[in-house]
């Protein structure tokens, strides 16, 4: 067994770095959360930041589980996901263009902030290919003699660097320099938005996982 463990803890490394560049890059997630801390500030940022998190150890958990196993059987699970998850995106882009036509986002700081959480547990839950990368990732160690400890110890470094990716996003762009260039730029920041998660849900939609 420990052999097995030390092998997982030889490949965290490369498995940390993917998994680094994949919630580092523009997506759904690091957009919702930049923009939100730009229009908001950190705190409903953050909350939005901690729904992505809940969602990627969802997926993340449910990877290591085993659960990618039998997506691949019942296929079906995977596009109903699919599905829905370009429909939601689809659903942010016109959110995103209203806030365009506008000028920026109109809703109250509360109603904002009482929503952020749900409304980033639903991005990162409805992102089918976060549930299938994460099963490509673990497949980088998974053996018939991998144990429970060494997946554990993989899930638990992946979600605290996700965890500091995400809030360290919120962070930073709620920070003074990107909240004026929101305010001389609302406008543009929401459409560029709106064609961004609109092209994002169209390409769910359109291409079949395989």
């Amino acid at each position: 067994m420990l052999h097995v463990i030390m092998d997982v803890l030889a490949s965290l490394p490369a498995i940390l770095l993917v998994a680094l560049v994949a919630s580092a890059s523009p997506g759904p997630a690091t957009l919702a959360i930049a923009t939100t801390a730009m229009a908001r500030g950190a705190g409903p940022a953050m909350r939005l930041a901690a729904g992505v998190l809940t969602g990627s150890l969802f997926w993340s958990i449910s990877a290591a589980a085993g659960l990618a196993a039998l997506a691949l059987q019942y296929g079906w699970m995977i596009e109903t996901v699919r599905v829905i998850g370009g429909l939601y995106l689809l659903w942010l882009a016109f959110k995103a263009a209203r806030a365009a036509w506008r000028g920026g986002m109109t809703q109250t700081g509360i109603a904002v902030d009482r929503g952020a959480y749900r409304r980033g547990l639903l991005l990162h839950l409805t992102n089918p290919k976060a549930y299938l990368f994460f099963g490509a990732l673990y497949a980088m160690i998974l053996s018939p003699e991998t144990q429970a400890g060494g997946l554990a110890i993989v899930v638990a470094a992946v979600g605290a660097q996700s965890a500091v990716v995400f809030l360290g996003y919120a962070v930073l762009f709620s920070r003074a320099g990107p909240r004026a260039f929101y305010r001389r730029a609302a406008r543009t920041i929401h459409g560029v938005s709106a064609l961004a998660f609109a092209g994002l849900g169209f390409s769910v939609l359109a291409q079949r996982l395989t």
